[in-house]
């Protein structure tokens, strides 16, 4: 990984992604999705195809998720299918995913020792994911992430979500610290997209959902396999 991230008298803060980066959680994905899809009397989704729809929020992959079971028997309506059963299919997807948020997810080896070697350093830090508050809090607590961040900021927290930059640059305003000197640590090309547009330093764990794609192909600061290699051991 790049040297930059092992410097951290050069930052004031870092801002985590949830998904993909902290927690496994493509089983609470699958899961809820598929109760959604049973109750709209639609087939499965398989959690591999889940993995390519993740982080976008959860209006994406809902529609995603929707497209995805209707346009093998019907390419040509799948959309205009998909829009008129999404405000159905959000309110059983949210239903469900509240009932199961966390049963079926696990925190990423080294992400505890990771955070806790930030806080050591003197790093504030801020969770920004682009998954609904309602749900990202539960997860945060049931998983005894959530007494490590000053400030949890679901993609319902502003007007736009990764990879529009917004969403990093009010987080940054919230901590009060300045972009330069808050790195964002997430798994995808969302995050890297809103920290080169916000100004943010970035680095990205290997193991994350990324649509699909390699993450090692998109522009960050540098790579890690564990967030305890973020800073290391004394």
């Amino acid at each position: 990984m790049n040297s930059i991230s092992f410097d951290f008298a050069r930052f004031d803060a870092a801002i985590v992604d949830l998904d993909g980066t902290m927690v496994d959680t493509l089983g609470d994905f699958a899961e809820a999705l598929n109760r959604m899809l049973r109750d709209l009397s639609l087939p499965p989704v398989a959690p591999a195809a889940v993995e390519r729809m993740v982080g976008k929020g959860s209006e994406h992959l809902i529609h995603s998720a929707l497209l995805h079971v209707l346009a093998p028997t019907d390419p040509d309506g799948a959309q205009a299918k998909a829009r008129a059963l999404y405000d159905a299919a959000w309110a059983r997807y949210q239903h469900h995913y509240l009932a199961i948020n966390g049963q079926h997810s696990a925190v990423y080896a080294g992400v505890v020792e990771g955070l806790q070697a930030l806080r050591a350093r003197g790093v504030r830090l801020a969770c920004l994911t682009n998954k609904p508050g309602a749900f990202a809090r539960p997860l945060l607590a049931a998983k005894g992430l959530d007494g490590f961040f000053e400030l949890v900021f679901g993609g319902d927290a502003f007007e736009r979500k990764k990879p529009d930059p917004l969403p990093l640059l009010k987080t940054c305003e919230a901590l009060g610290t300045v972009p330069a000197r808050t790195l964002m640590i997430g798994d995808s090309s969302n995050d890297a997209r809103a920290a080169r547009a916000a100004g943010c330093p970035v680095v990205l764990v290997s193991y994350g959902y990324n649509h699909g794609e390699s993450v090692r192909g998109v522009d960050a600061d540098g790579f890690v396999d564990s967030l305890a290699q973020l800073v290391p051991a004394a």
